[in-house]
């Protein structure tokens, strides 16, 4: 039987903050270590993956598959050039972002049949439906936010907005309409201020149906995401994890996951105005060694 490969989600709810530029780096940075990787551009409303390996025009992106004007998902596959990196560029039609869940189930799995050790996704900003189940569908998901305290905010309403979906997703398929309607009024807390935390929404919960909570909390509990702080500068800069950390284990009962610094470094603007990836570039530069120590922590078994 074929290994399938590792997914990886690569999250930046707020934009600017380098998601695409970590993706595109961690991608190489795998492929240093004799990994094979598919880079998969699922910003399907405005794609932007490739430009950062410095491919200007491409003959085909996911759209044409999403569309059917391709045979097969290989006829999308770029040839990068680079040992071991397979290439998806994402697409811009206006309306194609917003997938059916169906559709994005039978996306992963044509995905999944790539030969390669790790899929690595870069997914859109924001918190849309797409995002999340993306994420949620990966094996491991790296939450990238800078350390200022709008991106931080940005970062936590994806991981709530992660945590309800996850929950209506697994009540829905128990067929649970009780527990699916106290998890909606769960998420306007001026108008249900005694369901505050998750911890209330499972208190109450347990009253209509004390097992699929339980059920639920471990489901949730396996969600173990990486958040990546990007362009640290200071000490203070690489403990803004913690704020993300404190948030999640006093609200949504998670623990707070592993906290990975990248350093700001001005190797990555020199690259990006070449359109080539930093480590290409300048391979001994800060960020790239900070990237490579991703690569080597994705390394390591998953609990």
């Amino acid at each position: 039987m074929t290994r399938q490969p590792m997914i990886v989600a690569v999250v930046g709810p707020k934009g600017g903050v380098g998601k695409t530029t970590i993706s595109a780096n961690l991608a190489l940075a795998l492929c240093r270590l004799g990994r094979r990787v598919a880079a998969t551009d699922l910003d399907l409303g405005s794609s932007n993956l490739h430009f950062v390996f410095g491919i200007r025009d491409v003959p085909h992106t996911l759209d044409d598959f999403l569309m059917n004007k391709v045979a097969s998902l290989a006829d999308v596959v770029l040839d990068t050039g680079l040992p071991g990196l397979q290439l998806i560029a994402g697409g811009n039609v206006p309306g194609i972002a917003s997938l059916p869940y169906q559709r994005k189930i039978k996306l992963l799995r044509h995905l999944r049949s790539l030969d390669c050790d790790y899929l690595l996704l870069d997914l859109a900003a924001g918190v849309s439906n797409n995002v999340i189940d993306f994420s949620l569908m990966a094996r491991r998901s790296l939450l990238v936010t800078t350390p200022d305290i709008p991106s931080l905010m940005s970062l936590y309403s994806y991981v709530k907005s992660m945590a309800y979906r996850r929950l209506h997703l697994f009540f829905k398929q128990a067929g649970n309409a009780g527990l699916m309607d106290l998890l909606e009024a769960s998420k306007d807390p001026d108008v249900r201020p005694d369901l505050k935390t998750l911890e209330d929404f499972y208190r109450q919960g347990a009253s209509i149906d004390a097992e699929l909570i339980r059920q639920g909390r471990e489901v949730l509990a396996r969600f173990d995401p990486v958040i990546v702080v990007n362009r640290v500068r200071t000490e203070a800069d690489r403990n803004a994890g913690t704020v993300i950390g404190n948030l999640m284990a006093r609200f949504l009962s998670l623990e707070g996951g592993r906290t990975l610094c990248v350093r700001e470094d001005g190797a990555v603007g020199r690259a990006t105005a070449r359109m080539r990836p930093a480590l290409l570039t300048e391979p001994d530069a800060p960020f790239v060694h900070d990237v490579m120590a991703l690569a080597h922590f994705l390394e390591t078994p998953v609990p």
